[in-house]
Formats: structure tokens, C-alpha cells, sequence
């Protein structure tokens, strides 16, 4: 088994010469804003998983590029591993769950996230080429 329990998927877009990045409202906590991510099943890839996630969450297809960094939070006394591949938007899709989801720019992508780490992990995709 990988060394990831999850994955998931700092999709970006290019409109009007700026990069946007996708966000979803979190399932448990309406109103927080969250990348796309959830758990690896068994026999898939980290990247497949990271497909399937965005497109089940945010009714997006998308394909990794590369990794864009992980993060770790503990959870019902697990450690909860997700490794985020940057990933560039492909297309709208059939979604799953019914949650909110926004396109945002950098900056504004960054106000709206809470976690630092997952902060973190949008910096480092941003600072990657699509």
C-alpha cells in the first residue's frame, strides 16, 4: 500500500491571461473552502484517485501535470496522508456529490483556504509550469 491514504487535485485554468484555481465547499463544514481530495482505493494510483476525486466532487475533468506537495492532519486518531498533483482543467463532467464549488485566482484562492498546509500546497503548485 502506498504510503498515502489520499490524493487530491489543485486543478488550475487559464482565463483571461490568469491562472484559476478550483475550490470546493468541505463536506462536513459548509461555508470552508477545500482543494478536491479523498481516499486512494485499493489498486489505484495516487494520480487516478486524484482524477476520479475532482471529478466526483467538483463535476471536473482534469489530468495531473505533477506533484504539486502533501499534507498530513490527524483524524479519529489517524494520520491522514494526501499527496496533491497540480492538475491542468480538461473539461466539465457529471458530478457525484452536490457541493459548492468556486473558480478563484491566486491570491483570492489563498484568502479562502484555512489550513496552512493546504495553504502551502497551492504555493507550490502556482509556482509550477501547466
Amino acid at each position: 500500500m502506498s504510503e498515502y491514504s489520499h490524493a487530491g487535485g489543485v486543478v488550475a485554468r487559464t482565463k483571461g491571461g490568469k491562472r484559476e484555481y478550483l475550490l470546493v465547499e468541505a463536506r462536513r463544514r459548509r461555508g470552508e473552502w477545500v482543494l478536491p481530495k479523498g481516499h486512494i482505493e485499493p489498486g489505484e494510483t495516487p494520480e487516478a484517485a486524484a482524477v476520479r476525486e475532482v471529478q466526483e466532487e467538483a463535476g471536473v475533468r482534469a489530468e495531473p501535470v505533477s506533484r504539486a506537495g502533501e499534507s498530513e492532519y490527524a483524524a479519529d486518531g489517524q494520520t491522514v496522508r494526501i499527496i496533491f498533483f497540480l492538475m491542468r482543467y480538461q473539461g466539465e463532467a457529471g458530478r457525484r456529490e452536490d457541493r459548492a464549488r468556486a473558480w478563484r485566482r491566486y491570491e483570492d484562492a489563498l484568502g479562502l483556504l484555512r489550513f496552512d498546509d493546504t495553504r502551502r500546497v497551492l504555493a507550490q503548485a502556482h509556482a509550477l509550469p501547466i
